[in-house]
């Protein structure tokens, strides 16, 4: 696995999945909404940390690239 996540998109992807975790501890969320947010949080704090997104490699997507550093 290349890595296709950049330093901002793994930032926004965790704090994305603290807020999921903070809403769902605090009893903000519930039910089936706490369920399809804990998977999606889930799979933000796994992207997060392995750099990987399986859903941007169809479509050539690369965040970690910088084409002005690259010359």
């Amino acid at each position: 696995m290349k890595r296709n996540l950049g330093r901002t998109d793994r930032t926004i992807r965790l704090a994305a999945a603290v807020v999921v975790a903070i809403l769902y501890f605090a009893g903000v969320i519930e039910g089936t909404l706490a369920l399809i947010l804990g998977v999606a949080g889930l799979a933000m704090l796994f992207t997060a940390a392995t750099g990987f997104c399986s859903l941007y490699v169809p479509f050539g997507i690369d965040t970690g690239k910088c084409p002005e550093r690259e010359q």
